[in-house]
């Protein structure tokens, strides 16, 4: 490779007319991984704009010699889409659906075409894109051309080289090929260079018998170049041998895929069995009884399911320790659901059944969807890795198969926790290596070497869909004869006779254990550095933690209603501003490598700079990931005995300077609400001027309940009937003291007997969201002395500010390792989890609300940490029409007050929470509990928030 440096080879790039380069140390560690294990540190990554600038990279690199890496959306398990030199990203600005024809039944896209956003058009005149990963949500079109992606449905169709009508290409030499392949019935092509279809067709002459006999023995036979395609009888097609090249025979610039029509209806059927084998050994029937996809789980990932997520996000299962979803087509409801029950009775399963709710049909192809993630930890509690991550058998052969590699993983003393296309063959598992010891690479690639003798000795293929990339490019040869392996070497030098395309990949491959990036990271616990977090989770290790995230990047998929992260990345596009592109540069700081600075690393506060510690990904991401508590671990360790910035005192500070207020409330507002004085004094605090500083209360909360006599002894309130303890959060308190009164009188309403502790604590929330930990500590050790007598007398405490019940139910204990501390988080209630005990038990009826229109926007830490599913069933209840929304509302209690934040703060908020508001009726309710909430809703509407407490004693 040349030694150009890294500033020079930027400023090359851009004089050539690219426009958008970037060598800067964040961006190269943030893109030096993907979702695999490896780390291959890039020069630079360019983000072309048009063709024409892949055209520039390309010709540089063919005058440079500096390698190209093609790149998606980097959620590539095999480590196909990292390299040196120049890394490609065509996700940022060549994203575009450039056509649907709904009469030629295809789509032209561009590469960085999220998968998603194809099919949103394509359903719009009734058609589909048929493949469909499992990283839908955020993977690429050019990125499942390159690794010839299948996902659940492959049974029903397809490949994705059985769905790419025609695709235009870039060679390294420069040369614009145009493939038209034999999907949509036309006969295929290879335009552009005569000369190199000339010399391709000339190796297939040569080596028919190998081609005959190697390639294209099942359908999941992903390793190595699909050389099959190339046959005479099956017509030279030189575009289906391109798909699944992974990048490394030519940039993909442009593709039409076909589309195909959804059946009317479909039904699940869930089939129990006795273990995985079971599952395994029935699979490859379920094609020929019409399913379209059957994919397989067992116990072991639906238990990690129940303990992260909860019981309420597992429907109901039949018996057994494994399961195939099986979803069968009919022409209507009755049709699809009678196609199903027949395969229930004819497969001799355990037990089985019909799923006719399409909720808990949602839900179990969630479970199935976030496998990647799920399984990032083995049923050990360690860290689980991809690497042997998608191996794959012909169908019948599958439970055989799975019998002898759990010996095989016994053997090595490992486990994992395996999900996967079944119907197909094809396995997903992460295994549990352990990647942090001495002689972690040498037992990895012992154990990976064994692992493809095994599968060759199945007739399968050691990949069924990610492609081979740096995970298992170098056991082809345990796959794949020498003469099949000279062949991938002659048809790569027919293609990149220098190696300029996806280096170190199928051809002259790195070595397995080669590159590996996670025994570079360092241990960080209470023994090596002062953490303030326990992460009893991660064994204690800051760098465990850190290294969850797996780089299936979830977190860059839209929004959902039901879904949360990562909002700054969906107002931005920026990796840097995704959780995984957050959880990167705290790798690279961990490593070392690009970021050298420890935690006051530049590159970790760029990063983290735009994280609203909204929590989302604490619960959306499928790894666990919680980068609000790393966030604020970063922020401690950085400014541990140094200066702060201004709004940590401020904003910090809020529940200190809100009781020095509330002896003169007239004074402190208007210190900040009169425009001559608001302009000095919220700048000097860290505050953008452009916002609103909510009124002071002229009576607290406290002081009214004080007044009715409500503050009382934990010993008086025990002899009254269903006692409540009310945590008085700071916002409650200080701005929204008619939320306390409401609440209060729900409460009576419900049979309870509210009371205020006379002792007063805080969660400490608005110190650890700034970082300062140790008085955040403080301040969560004395609310839970405060607090751990109501629990030992066994009387719930309800929170009303969501995001402070939900610190004192995780923050607490993590922060505070006491069994007071644990004994509290457990004893803290919503609203509505009380609400709901009591409706169960007959104690009350919740208002009748028929009529009522309602727009909710659930308080991130409320939908990450408690779950929102008590107010979802409690407002069912009620009969209003609710709609929920998904992600933030932006605001997120410090963040978008904070100068510097403003606009990414209502760029958030215009994801869901403004279209929504401004779509509702004028006599809808919106409903927002979230002080934050709906501060945001009165700064950036003409509406008002209102709690659930004021929502169910509202009259008429």
């Amino acid at each position: 490779m040349s030694a150009t440096t890294t500033s020079d080879l930027a400023g090359a790039l851009r004089r050539s007319g690219i426009s958008d380069v970037r060598e800067d140390s964040l961006t190269r560690g943030m893109f030096s991984t993907d979702a695999s294990i490896y780390r291959v540190e890039p020069q630079v990554v360019v983000f072309p704009r048009h063709v024409e600038e892949i055209e520039a990279a390309v010709a540089f690199s063919r005058e440079s010699g500096v390698p190209i890496t093609a790149r998606g959306a980097g959620t590539s398990c095999a480590g196909n889409a990292i390299g040196p030199g120049i890394v490609i990203d065509t996700s940022r600005h060549l994203n575009r659906v450039l056509e649907v024809d709904a009469e030629s039944r295809t789509a032209l896209v561009e590469p960085g075409t999220i998968h998603a956003t194809l099919q949103g058009r394509a359903r719009e005149v009734g058609l589909r894109f048929g493949p469909d990963p499992s990283s839908h949500s955020r993977c690429t079109v050019g990125g499942m051309i390159g690794n010839n992606a299948c996902g659940n449905r492959a049974l029903g169709y397809g490949r994705t080289s059985d769905n790419v009508v025609g695709m235009e290409l870039l060679t390294a030499g420069g040369r614009h090929l145009g493939a038209v392949t034999s999907v949509a019935g036309e006969p295929p092509s290879l335009t552009g260079d005569e000369e190199l279809t000339a010399q391709l067709h000339g190796l297939t002459d040569a080596h028919l018998a190998t081609m005959r006999t190697e390639f294209g023995t099942f359908g999941r036979q992903v390793s190595g170049y699909a050389l099959e395609h190339t046959l005479p009888e099956n017509g030279r097609d030189l575009g289906r041998m391109i798909v699944g090249s992974e990048g490394t025979l030519a940039v993909v610039t442009r593709a039409r895929v076909r589309l195909v029509t959804d059946p009317p209806a479909t039904a699940l059927a869930v089939l129990g069995f006795s273990d995985i084998y079971a599952a395994g050994d029935v699979a490859h029937r379920l094609k020929g009884l019409g399913a379209v996809a059957a994919e397989g789980i067992d116990s072991r990932i639906v238990d990690v399911v129940r303990v992260r997520r909860g019981e309420w996000a597992v429907p109901d299962l039949p018996k057994g320790g494994a399961w195939l979803l099986v979803e069968v087509p009919g022409e209507d409801g009755p049709a699809a659901q009678a196609a199903a029950e027949g395969i229930c009775r004819e497969i001799g399963a355990l037990d089985a059944r019909v799923v006719r709710d399409p909720g808990e049909a949602r839900s179990l192809w969630k479970i199935r969807e976030d496998g990647a993630g799920l399984s990032a930890r083995s049923q050990r509690d360690r860290p689980a890795h991809a690497g042997w991550e998608d191996a794959a058998v012909p169908p019948e052969r599958l439970g055989d198969y799975l019998r002898v590699f759990d010996q095989l993983l016994e053997e090595h003393d490992l486990q994992g926790l395996p999900y996967g296309h079944f119907g197909d063959g094809c396995l997903h598992i992460r295994i549990d290596h352990s990647m942090d010891t001495p002689g972690a690479t040498e037992r990895y690639r012992a154990f990976v070497e064994a692992a493809a003798d095994l599968v060759a000795a199945h007739g399968g293929s050691l990949s069924g869909e990610h492609g081979d990339g740096r995970a298992r490019s170098a056991l082809l040869p345990r796959m794949y004869s020498p003469e099949a392996i000279e062949l991938f070497g002659a048809v790569k030098h027919a293609f990149d006779p220098h190696d300029l395309l996806g280096p170190g990949v199928l051809v002259d491959p790195a070595p397995v254990a080669a590159d590996i990036r996670i025994p570079a990271a360092r241990r960080i616990t209470r023994a090596e550095s002062p953490l303030a977090f326990l992460y009893a989770e991660d064994g204690g290790d800051f760098s465990q933690a850190v290294h969850r995230c797996t780089g299936v990047g979830k977190c860059r998929a839209a929004g959902t209603s039901s879904t949360v992260m990562c909002p700054s990345y969906q107002a931005t596009g920026e990796e840097k501003d995704s959780t995984r592109g957050r959880a990167r540069a705290l790798q690279e700081m961990l490593n070392g490598s690009t970021a050298t600075q420890g935690w006051a690393s530049p590159e970790v506060h760029e990063a983290l700079d735009l994280c609203l510690s909204c929590k989302g990904c604490a619960s959306d991401c499928p790894t666990g990931v919680d980068m609000a508590t790393y966030k604020a671990e970063a922020l401690h360790q950085t400014y541990k005995g140094r200066l702060r910035p201004r709004s940590h005192y401020s904003l910090g500070r809020l529940p200190q300077l809100a009781r020095i207020a509330a002896k003169a409330p007239r004074l402190a507002n208007a210190m900040t609400s009169l425009p001559g004085l608001k302009k000095l004094t919220l700048p000097a605090a860290g505050v953008d001027p452009r916002r609103s500083v909510p009124t002071f209360a002229r009576e607290t909360f406290r002081a009214w309940a004080r007044r009715e006599g409500m503050v009382t002894t934990i010993a008086q309130a025990a002899t009254t009937e269903h006692p409540v303890a009310i945590f008085v959060d700071s916002f409650t308190d200080h701005f929204s003291p008619a939320v306390g009164r409401q609440a209060v009188t729900l409460l009576r309403q419900a049979g309870m007997t509210p009371f205020v502790p006379r002792e007063s604590a805080c969660c400490g929330l608005t110190l650890i969201s700034t970082g300062q930990l140790d008085a955040a500590h403080d301040t969560l050790q004395d609310a839970a002395r405060a607090l751990a007598p109501v629990t030992a007398a066994g009387i719930p405490v309800v929170g009303l500010e969501p995001s402070c019940t939900a610190a004192l139910r995780e923050d607490l204990p993590r922060l505070v390792d006491s069994t007071d501390a644990r004994a509290v988080a457990g004893g803290v209630s919503t609203l509505a989890e009380l609400l709901t005990i009591a409706k169960d038990e007959g104690r009350w009826s919740p208002p009748d609300l028929t009529g009522t229109e309602v727009v909710a926007q659930p308080h991130c830490h409320h939908h990450a940490v408690m779950s929102w599913s008590a107010d979802e069933r409690l407002l069912a209840a009620t009969g209003a029409t609710v709609t929920r929304l998904g992600g933030c509302c932006g605001l997120a209690g410090n963040f978008g007050v904070e100068l510097g934040h403003h606009d990414v703060s209502v760029a958030v908020a215009e994801l869901q929470l403004l279209p929504a508001i401004r779509e509702a009726s004028p006599e809808a309710v919106v409903l927002a509990d979230g002080f934050s909430c709906q501060t945001q809703i009165a700064d950036l509407s003409e509406r008002r928030g209102v709690h659930l407490a004021e929502l169910l004693t509202r009259e008429g």
